[in-house]
């Protein structure tokens, strides 16, 4: 985990958010800017930048990741369906520079406009 970074302390227990789910090796909370009726995260708590900085030992963390959205995507209501993005880097719009999946469903907040996510 970094210091200074924003969801290694959510992750950490020192910043609150709204759980959706969490264990030792992650943690997925409501986002605080919801594009949606349900906009959530799934986090690793093992801080890794970007989908740029994956390594091959990352493998089973990102399957992880990628199997428990529709576990938790399906528990918040999204059984017939849900938006899944990785914003990665800079120019990829990613502003929290901790990897996170967003997963997303339900109406639109922005009158069916596609979501900025960060």
């Amino acid at each position: 985990m970094s210091d200074n970074c924003l969801f290694c302390k959510i992750g950490r227990g020192e910043i609150p958010s709204n759980k959706v789910y969490e264990d030792d090796e992650v943690i997925a909370f409501h986002d605080i800017h919801p594009v949606a009726d349900v906009h959530f995260l799934v986090v690793p708590k093992r801080h890794i930048e970007s989908l740029l900085k994956v390594e091959s030992a990352d493998q089973p963390l990102l399957g992880r990741l990628l199997t428990l959205a529709p576990e938790l995507a399906r528990q918040q209501g999204l059984g017939e369906g849900f938006r899944t993005v990785i914003n990665t880097g800079p120019k990829g719009g990613q502003s929290v520079f901790h990897l996170h999946l967003h997963v997303i469903g339900g109406h639109s907040r922005n009158d069916g406009l596609v979501p900025q996510t960060h």
